[in-house]
């Protein structure tokens, strides 16, 4: 019997995420306003769904009273979040905070399978971050008001993203061949997570101001110290994702083709470059090229992930029914994997397919701003958002060299979700503050209408 629910519950699963993925889309295409609360309720209805049958089959096939206190405070904390958000931020993007929550529960279900062992230690870490972090995000709408006077703060953004990089790099410990974590009696984070933020607020600022060739030159070096300090770090991935992010915030600001062609030249020179001085950079090359030659030592990372991915088909092997835990730190890096090993091929394109709707809303966010600080931040985010995906995934299934990124909001790491959070809540409030000042246009429009009928009619 027990195996029976386990069978049809993946099918179940992914006809609902199918469902959401395709609602996903086809709102954005509907300015009906009755029309889009419908299919906002059967988005939402969905995401909780396939929550309460995720945890039904983790707790028939693992039998933990846990289980069952988790669930009840990931429903809480989402009916809160749910909740405060609408009320909080007035016409907020509901298909940007559906896809979060998506997300999230996504990354909350897995790393509760995958955290069993050890009484759903990192589950429970995992929702405390993610929920407090939620709650305190809740005042980014009150800093959004203030961001045209933070728009003069762009040289004090770099270098406290510097200070933070080089306290790493001096006092950090080493974490699989990078040193990019900061341990305080006991309690390890990222830094580098927090200062991304702050390496897009500066370059919004500092991009927004001039676009003469000596001050871009000047910025750009700013730019590439952040880069050199994480190279020196071995945060490889992390050094790759800020200077795309740079890149791609340069072009947007200056429409200049050539300073793209010599970004895209210097990362092929860089690649080059890191290949030769790091030792841990071949390793994962030649574990890329061909890992079944090196399967029991530099290999066995990628080569797991690709067993997962290719045992569970399209379909899956079913929660509890893989041996995910197979794969070295499978709830971070390499949670993807576990993810379509599990729930199956068309999940993890379903999954693919909302990560990439929720960079289109940021995209489309950006695109409605004519001032160039706030289009830089959202459009610098979401860049940084989407170059972090495709390194996880291409990792995961061997289009890329590994790198040691997580995949935002899903992925397990109080660092990781947290700094994905505010990202998104700075997003969010960006949208609210569009959407405010083209109510405001359009008052002041029905006014001077009005005002000009009074007069004609007198």
């Amino acid at each position: 019997m027990v195996n029976l629910l386990s069978e049809m519950s993946k099918y179940i699963i992914i006809i609902l995420v199918a469902i959401y993925t395709y609602l996903s889309y086809r709102v954005l295409g509907i300015s009906d306003k009755q029309r889009q609360g419908r299919i906002y309720t059967n988005m939402i209805f969905l995401i909780f769904v396939f929550h309460f049958i995720s945890y039904a089959i983790l707790y028939i096939n693992l039998q933990s009273n846990w289980l069952i206190i988790l669930y009840v405070l990931e429903i809480i904390s989402l009916f809160m979040i749910l909740g405060f958000y609408q009320w909080v931020y007035v016409n907020l993007s509901k298909p940007f905070l559906y896809n979060m929550v998506f997300l999230l529960v996504t990354g909350y279900i897995m790393i509760a399978r995958l955290s069993a062992k050890t009484y759903y230690d990192k589950a429970f870490k995992q929702l405390i971050i993610a929920s407090a972090a939620l709650l305190l995000c809740l005042v980014v709408p009150i800093i959004i008001e203030k961001l045209e006077y933070l728009r003069h703060l762009g040289w004090i953004y770099g270098i406290l993203g510097i200070l933070l990089l080089l306290v790493v790099l001096f006092w950090g410990v080493e974490n699989y061949g990078a040193t990019n974590w900061i341990n305080i009696k006991g309690v390890t984070f990222q830094p580098s997570e927090f200062v991304k933020i702050l390496f897009v607020f500066c370059f919004a600022s500092l991009l927004s101001r001039r676009k003469d060739f000596k001050y871009i030159v000047i910025v750009t070096a700013f730019a590439a110290v952040h880069v050199v300090i994480l190279v020196a770090e071995k945060d490889l991935g992390g050094a790759f994702i800020f200077f795309l992010t740079y890149l791609m915030m340069l072009y947007t600001a200056t429409s200049q083709g050539l300073y793209l062609a010599a970004g895209v030249a210097a990362i092929g020179m860089a690649s080059v470059l890191a290949y030769r001085l790091f030792g841990h950079v071949r390793v994962r090359v030649k574990a890329w090229k061909n890992p079944w030659a090196l399967i029991d030592k530099e290999g066995y990372q990628v080569t797991q992930s690709l067993f997962a991915i290719g045992t569970g088909g399209w379909f899956g092997m079913g929660l509890t029914k893989g041996l995910p835990t197979s794969i070295p730190v499978a709830d971070s890096d390499f949670i993807f994997s576990a993810i379509a090993e599990e729930m199956g091929g068309f999940f993890a394109v379903c999954l693919v397919l909302i990560c990439l709707n929720y960079f289109i809303l940021t995209i489309n966010i950006a695109m409605r701003f004519e001032k160039e600080f706030y289009k830089l931040i959202a459009l610098g985010f979401g860049v940084m958002y989407a170059f972090q995906v495709f390194l996880s995934l291409g990792g995961a299934i061997k289009l890329i060299p590994s790198t040691g990124v997580t995949l935002p909001f899903v992925s397990s790491g109080g660092s990781s979700v947290l700094s994905s959070v505010i990202m998104f809540s700075v997003i969010q409030g960006l949208y609210v503050l569009s959407q405010d000042r083209n109510e405001d246009g359009k008052r002041r429009k029905q006014k001077e209408k009005e005002e000009i009928l009074t007069e004609s009619q007198a």
